[in-house]
């Protein structure tokens, strides 16, 4: 039951707990129950090697979600640029001596996990931008210079994780980015005119990306050109999807992953195992629940005190980011974009995402419960 306040009113730890959104959590289980099922189903009935360690790191991050929750939204005003540089100081040591995996080095190896702090750039950029843009003018930010420092915040960890590399998770720091620029009050016609600066250079782009990055184009162009290698793993996607029809072959049932045709069934291309298994109506479900989960997010926003910009920003920002994993991941296994290895959040197995995206919700949480509040610079 949710606790009323007064404007400026200090809520105990008890209070904080209370005013949680508990519909929202239950939401968020239900996914990550839908993603501990599936990868038991990926594991032909068994709970490891991924579903365990999945449902364990829900918990944890379950845990981590309520105790960035009952913070105080302060706090988080107070951190952003410390937590920022910080988060840029390890995507410089992972580029001079991180974990390689897959041909890319994106990892910090800690010996119990590895540690992605691409991952964390994507809360540090939401932060560190929110704060930025919530003590700034709103008539300078329409200016050329108001966005000088705000283009190079989000610049450096983009070339950092481009070096890595991370041609998928660079670009959701970007379009996350640019959504703030958007909602803090950046001009249509800037944007234009970076749209037409990137334009006019891709040619030149081009031939910086690395041989696998432009396969990855080509394949989405036709993924035809190479059915057994570029071409392969969106093929099977495909023939995975359609082969689930209506309501799918059920549980454990699945030919495509069973057989292991499908790549990556575990991780990026998990929503096509669950959908072959459980049809179009199984997919769909997801994507309701998703649906529920960011317009909630978005609600919050609204919710909280006209005052409070930097809370404001803060969950329209990871509220987006949550929302491009979602359309990346399920536009990129139906071919509607080239595959840039974006997992499915609390569906596809993975460490630091969780974590990470549990701590986001926890955030959203805290200006939420705090939403009558006064922000306290």
């Amino acid at each position: 039951m949710a606790i009323l306040l007064n404007q400026n009113q200090e809520l105990s730890l008890k209070e904080r707990f209370f005013n949680l959104n508990f519909i929202f959590i239950i939401i968020l289980t239900i996914l990550a129950g839908i993603g501990c099922m599936t990868l038991y189903s990926a594991a032909g009935g068994k709970m490891t090697p991924w579903a365990l360690n999945q449902g364990i790191r829900f918990g944890m991050g379950l845990g981590v979600m309520i105790v960035a929750a009952m913070i105080r939204p302060e706090f988080y005003y107070k951190i952003a640029t410390p937590f920022y540089l910080f988060t840029l100081l390890l995507l410089l040591i992972v580029d001079v001596a991180g974990h390689t995996g897959m041909g890319a080095q994106r990892w910090i190896n800690l010996g119990f996990f590895k540690l992605q702090p691409s991952e964390l750039m994507k809360l540090a950029i939401v932060l560190q931008l929110a704060r930025y843009f919530s003590n700034t003018p709103y008539d300078e930010i329409r200016t050329i210079r108001g966005i000088i420092i705000p283009c190079i915040i989000v610049a450096v960890p983009v070339a950092f994780i481009m070096i890595q590399p991370d041609l998928g998770t660079s670009l959701m720091v970007l379009f996350c980015a640019t959504a703030l620029f958007y909602l803090a009050g950046v001009q249509w016609w800037k944007f234009g005119l970076a749209i037409g600066g990137v334009a006019a250079a891709a040619p030149i782009l081009w031939h910086f990306l690395h041989d696998y990055q432009k396969n990855r184009i080509l394949t989405f162009l036709d993924p035809e050109r190479d059915p057994q290698g570029a071409g392969y793993h969106i093929i099977q996607a495909k023939i995975a999807l359609g082969s689930g029809g209506m309501w799918g072959k059920g549980f454990l049932s699945g030919t495509q992953s069973h057989l292991n045709f499908l790549p990556e069934k575990h991780t990026d291309f998990i929503f096509t195992m669950f959908s072959e298994e459980f049809g179009m109506m199984g997919g769909i479900v997801i994507l309701f629940l998703n649906l529920v989960l960011i317009s909630y997010g978005y609600w919050f926003a609204f919710r909280i005190h006209p005052s409070n910009y930097f809370g404001k920003m803060v969950i329209l920002g990871l509220n987006t980011n949550y929302f491009l994993y979602v359309f990346i991941n399920v536009a990129m296994v139906i071919g509607l974009l080239p595959v840039v290895g974006i997992p499915l959040p609390l569906i596809s197995y993975g460490g630091t995402v969780i974590i990470s995206v549990m701590a986001s919700f926890g955030i959203m949480q805290s200006f939420y419960v705090n939403r009558d509040r006064e922000l306290k610079k």
